[in-house]
């Protein structure tokens, strides 16, 4: 009768008991091996270890206490389980494609007199599937509290959840739900308060398992908040002065963007010059009397806020301007070509009494100089005239200073 491989097998492990039976009782082997943690779907091996074999056989056992393999045969008919090393010391094997259905307790078995056993536990795990994060809301105002939800569906063991934000830790409540295929999802929620800082921020959901790495979510904030408002002048650079113009530009931005921008002067009307276009205010040839506060005011779906910018006009300045072919002020890109030249009063009247004091002193230095020539005139031609007979007689007298009839008389012809 023909015997076919299955029997053949049979037979042997039969004989192989009845030699077991009447083996000498041996002491000092020991058998070892390893637990083992496998993802799924991955290959767990399974290493049976013997020290000092005297040529004990040495099978592996499933958790069923099925033969995998006796020695280097493989009486369960499962190709996942593959001989990777058969000696007198080893007999190790692999598994290919684990599933949950494989996870149990593994039992390596030698054939001594006490038979010897040692166990491995075999861990299926199971990573979660992407997490996913929720919202309450889409949009949230700065000031109010928003919440996020994460959840890690269908992992083995069940995964750990961690918040991070601007990379500080927030605390977040965990609840941990098992399935009928012992699964685990994992839910945990985190609330806070948002500012306008916040908008655009990330927040990462942080997902923690043995079976996975990297693996998070992440979600930017959307924080809508009032606008921000700012006052800037765009002409004059310096000081405002009487006759200058005055230019100021609001700058408002918010979010949503303000839908509304207003010009206003505290408790005051506007002055009858002043022009708002757009976000701008023009006020053209300042005085006094415009002098206060000048709020601009932008609003949004969030709320209001405001800038103010206090006015002051100083005095026109007193420097007579240098002239130019073009006397038009070429700072104020708003200025005409009338515009009003500012000329320092003072000076000029300063200026004009100079002149007209040396003027003044010019005179009196040449009416001195006048009257002393014709005096010393005067005298000469009158020396000796009272008395003189002739001309002839005063001319003499006038050269000598007095009537002398003895001296000689010369006449030129």
């Amino acid at each position: 009768m023909a015997i076919t491989g299955s029997g053949s097998l049979a037979i042997s492990l039969v004989l192989f008991v009845i030699s077991v039976a009447f083996l000498p009782k041996v002491e000092g082997q020991n058998l070892a091996t390893d637990n083992v943690s496998v993802i799924e779907g991955e290959t767990a091996t399974i290493s049976c270890r013997v020290k000092d074999n005297d040529d004990s056989v040495i099978q592996l056992l499933n958790p069923n206490r099925q033969t995998i393999y006796f020695r280097d045969v493989r009486p369960l008919k499962d190709s996942r389980f593959q001989l990777v090393n058969f000696s007198d010391n080893e007999l190790r094997v692999s598994l290919s494609n684990v599933s949950l259905s494989d996870e149990g307790r593994y039992v390596c078995q030698l054939y001594t007199d006490p038979p010897q056993e040692a166990y491995a536990d075999i861990t299926v795990l199971v990573p979660p599937g992407n997490p996913m994060i929720e919202s309450r809301e889409e949009m949230v105002s700065e000031g109010n509290e928003t919440e996020l939800t994460c959840t890690a569906m269908s992992s083995k063991p069940a995964a750990s959840i961690r918040w991070m934000k601007k990379g500080e830790e927030l605390t977040g409540e965990t609840t941990v739900e098992e399935t009928y295929d012992r699964m685990f999802t994992v839910t945990s929620r985190v609330r806070f308060s948002v500012t306008k800082e916040d908008d655009g921020v990330p927040v990462d959901c942080i997902i923690d398992h043995p079976a996975a790495k990297d693996l998070l979510a992440q979600r930017q904030l959307d924080v809508l908040y009032k606008p921000e408002v700012k006052i800037v002048v765009a002409y004059p650079n310096g000081l405002t002065r009487e006759g200058d113009n005055l230019d100021l530009t609001c700058i408002a931005e918010g979010k949503p963007h303000p839908r509304r921008i207003i010009w206003l002067r505290v408790d005051e009307d506007m002055p009858p010059h002043a022009v708002v276009t757009g976000h701008d205010l023009y006020i053209e040839n300042l005085n006094k009397s415009y002098n206060g506060t000048y709020r601009c005011v932008a609003s949004n779906a969030v709320g209001d806020a405001y800038d103010d910018y206090a006015l002051y006009v100083y005095d026109a300045p007193t420097t007579i301007p240098t002239p130019t072919t073009n006397p038009v002020n070429t700072q104020d890109p708003r200025a005409g070509e009338g515009a009003p030249q500012k000329i320092d009063h003072a000076v000029i009247g300063g200026v004009v009494a100079v002149v007209m004091f040396a003027i003044l002193c010019a005179l009196i230095v040449l009416g001195r100089y006048f009257a002393r020539h014709k005096g010393t005139y005067f005298t000469h031609e009158a020396k000796g005239a009272d008395d003189a007979a002739d001309a002839d007689t005063a001319i003499i007298n006038a050269e000598g200073g007095h009537n002398n009839t003895d001296e000689k008389k010369e006449y030129y012809i």
